[in-house]
């Protein structure tokens, strides 16, 4: 598993009223950040430190993995032959690789909750859409 930081980076789109953005807008022109960008990020780390213990304490209460998980079709073989089903819980980055066919998945994914990022081919995402939760994203 790696960090957040290691974890490439996903894009986001925000909606700030016109009064907030003036203030970041000053704030990099007075040389406090670099850009929009790293304004808006320094902001979320900082929200996400201010929660840390909370984070930690629901991480470990809902044994939740944190960081990148990635899973290979031999990965989900060697589950299947020895009759593990998967409940993937991560807070971070899940994926799965090309190699996994979307029976495969079916066979071996009980259930995957993903607070962040979920990669995999389309046909495996939609072979696992009915166990699949991403609080805070919107179901495209």
């Amino acid at each position: 598993m790696l960090d957040g930081d290691a974890v490439d980076s996903e894009k986001i789109t925000i909606n700030l009223g016109a009064v907030d953005l003036g203030k970041a807008d000053l704030l990099v022109e007075e040389g406090f950040y670099q850009n929009r960008t790293d304004f808006i990020r320094t902001a979320i780390r900082n929200q996400l430190a201010k929660h840390d213990s909370e984070m930690n304490q629901t991480i470990t209460r809902k044994a939740m993995a944190v960081g990148a998980l990635h899973y290979s079709g031999s990965d989900l073989e060697r589950h299947l032959a020895d009759g593990h089903k998967l409940s993937i819980s991560v807070v971070g980055l899940l994926s799965i690789g090309n190699d996994a066919s979307p029976d495969l998945a079916r066979q071996v994914i009980e259930s995957i909750t993903v607070h962040g990022v979920f990669r995999a081919s389309q046909a495996v995402k939609d072979a696992l859409a009915d166990r699949t939760r991403q609080p805070g994203r919107r179901q495209e």
